[in-house]
């Protein structure tokens, strides 16, 4: 058949390092928001210096940065699904799936603020700062929903197992948090313990209605790859759901 391109053999290898860069990004911001909640607020380990929890959260921090812009970067360069570099930075603009991709665009931004107020930290004052510093918690929920509203592995159980764990640790954290923390401030804990368990439960809603189901990649909003772009055979699955880049 003419008009293809080689495909036929596979995916690219930047198909497979987009997948492999989001996963590792998501494992890496789950581990960074987790350490920052637990250690946080009132609560000093025993066994480790604050500096040495502060030299690893900052480390997990650029980690989790570099593996983000290796996901992104191979995404864009990826023809299968064609993204601009427009996409990286003003989310819900793409054309392929743009409420889930422009939600992995809001998690980026969220994370380069708080980069960017992190190198200006003295200047900007302990408390502006901190206020800041919430968007990285923030983005952690929303880069959540957009792996399993776009990634094309959510079906498997390995996957669908990662997801739990990250969630399941974020959790565990947050209700540490608010065992350790002293009295006061009944709103803010409030808040937190019932953010804690809504999570889970509108995540397991929204898998069970809308990427486990047959379907999904058309109602996600994927847009069909051009002749020139065929389906990658070796990877895409039995049913409706072509491969693409998470």
């Amino acid at each position: 058949m003419t008009g293809l391109v080689p495909f036929a053999a596979g995916p690219s290898p930047l198909w497979y390092t987009t997948r492999a860069g989001g996963t590792v990004a998501l494992v890496l911001l789950t581990a960074t928001v987790a350490l920052g909640i637990a250690v946080g607020g009132r609560y000093t380990p025993r066994r480790i210096a604050r500096f040495e929890v502060s030299a690893l959260h900052r480390n997990l921090s650029v980690l989790t940065l570099a593996f983000l812009a290796l996901h992104i970067v191979t995404a864009v360069l990826d023809t299968f699904v064609h993204l601009s570099w427009w996409v990286t930075v003003v989310p819900f603009t793409a054309s392929y799936r743009p409420l889930w991709l422009g939600l992995g665009t809001v998690a980026f931004d969220l994370l380069l603020a708080v980069a960017a107020t992190s190198a200006v930290r003295l200047r900007m004052g302990q408390r502006r700062w901190k206020a800041v510093h919430w968007l990285a918690y923030a983005s952690w929920p929303v880069a959540l929903f957009h792996a399993a509203g776009t990634g094309t592995d959510t079906r498997l159980t390995l996957q669908l197992a990662l997801y739990a764990s990250c969630l399941a640790l974020v959790v565990a954290a947050v209700w540490w948090r608010l065992y350790r923390a002293g009295p006061g401030r009944i709103a803010v804990r409030l808040w937190a313990g019932v953010t804690a368990a809504a999570v889970p439960v509108v995540l397991t809603a929204f898998l069970g209605s809308g990427p486990l189901q047959p379907g999904w990649a058309h109602r996600a909003g994927g847009a069909a790859p051009t002749p020139a772009v065929a389906v990658h055979p070796a990877s895409a699955p039995a049913d409706d759901d072509e491969g693409g880049t998470q």
